[in-house]
């Protein structure tokens, strides 16, 4: 007889500026899939799938919703550079760590960003020497933006507010906005298997010296260098 498999556990981090969130959902198991949320036009991109664990709470949007900051621990990379625990940028929604600074321990890092490329990392040590540390201004001290307010709603497993002031929230795997009149179903995503893809190239592009102009992502046609 088969058993159903439980909902993933949905955790949305919002970009300060840009109406733009990252969805980090832990499950099947223990891994964990990147999803880019537009917020305006309710358009979800699947990116990076990761088996280990991402610590939620420790990762942060920049605030032009292109760049994501991670703190991620995996199993069998202790003895490694990476030491097993990392803090990490990327573009999202890809987790390909464009600089990187091994952590050693959970008690770690993470961070948060001030600025579209300016990030606060408390106790940070040197990057790893192959994500060097590149188009980012990284501070050890500096004041995080508090937590916002979270709306009050039953049942919710996680719970906010997306650029629009609306209510937002997850339940058994499924993304909801709550409107006046009625709670809408926005995305499920129960029943998405593990699918390990190698980042696009735009994805791994180094980010652009911080006194040049950035390059966006493409929207449609080839791929192209670009955040």
């Amino acid at each position: 007889m088969s058993q159903t498999k439980p909902p993933p556990r949905l955790h949305i981090v919002f970009a300060k500026r840009k109406p733009r969130a990252a969805i980090l959902s832990r499950g099947p198991s223990d891994w964990y899939h990147v999803v880019a949320w537009d917020t305006a036009q309710d358009v979800f991109a699947h990116g990076a799938w990761f088996k280990g664990r991402i610590y939620e709470e420790k990762c942060d949007l920049s605030p032009d919703g292109e760049l994501l900051l991670y703190f991620a621990l995996k199993g069998g990379l202790t003895n490694s550079a990476y030491q097993g625990i990392w803090t990490a940028v990327s573009r999202l929604p890809w987790l390909y760590a464009l600089t990187l600074w091994p952590e050693g321990s959970t008690w770690g890092s993470g961070g948060c960003f001030t600025d579209d490329r300016t990030i606060v990392l408390p106790g940070c040590q040197g990057t790893h020497p192959d994500h060097p540390l590149n188009g980012l201004r990284v501070m050890e001290k500096g004041e995080c933006p508090h937590a916002p307010a979270k709306p009050e709603i039953p049942d919710a497993e996680w719970s906010g507010f997306d650029h629009g002031g609306y209510p937002v929230f997850t339940r058994d795997g499924k993304l909801y906005r709550q409107l006046p009149r009625e709670d809408r179903e926005l995305a499920d995503f129960n029943g998405l298997e593990p699918t390990p893809t190698e980042a696009p190239l735009w994805a791994k592009q180094p980010l652009p010296a911080l006194n040049a102009p950035s390059l966006r992502k493409p929207t449609r046609g080839k791929p192209r260098p670009g955040p």
